[in-house]
């Protein structure tokens, strides 16, 4: 078990940093100062713009926010109650693919990363869901391990 806390500890860090990462390039990605100053942009992109910039954004904050729960449940700052009761991973609002048509190849890829990292962050939540309820309700856990010995699951 402690070697699998230490294995979960890494991959939270490595995706700590991943989204960090992520989290500056959307900054400078979506900063629309520069470009709405020169007024040469069409208005249906920067409308496109600033709806995905903001999906983007917000993506990126809900993976942060989970990422920094884990961190503290780690450092001993959280209980796994609190943990399982406030560290829920935000709602997902997948891009829009009229808006994203729209956009430069470089910002729809930045886009892709983030969708991508949220979806692992996901899979991560709901594995650690799993095994938390099973833990809870140990019966429940081992009926199921049972059924999937033996091919009912």
């Amino acid at each position: 078990m402690d070697m699998d806390r230490t294995i979960h500890e890494q991959v939270v860090e490595d995706l700590y940093a991943e989204a960090l990462a992520l989290a500056d390039e959307a900054r400078a990605v979506f900063d629309l100062r520069d470009e709405t100053s020169r007024g040469n942009t069409p208005d249906q992109v920067r409308i496109a713009m600033s709806i995905e910039g903001l999906r983007t954004t917000t993506r990126v904050m809900h993976v942060l926010a989970w990422l920094l729960n884990q961190r503290a449940y780690h450092a001993g700052e959280l209980t796994k109650l609190q943990l399982l009761r406030h560290g829920t991973l935000g709602e997902e609002r997948p891009s829009d693919p009229a808006n994203m048509e729209l956009l430069e190849l470089t910002t729809r890829s930045l886009i892709r990363d983030t969708e991508r990292l949220h979806a692992r962050v996901r899979r991560l939540d709901e594995e650690q869901r799993q095994l938390d309820s099973e833990a809870v309700d140990p019966v429940r856990g081992m009926q199921g391990r049972i059924a999937q010995a033996f091919g009912a699951a």
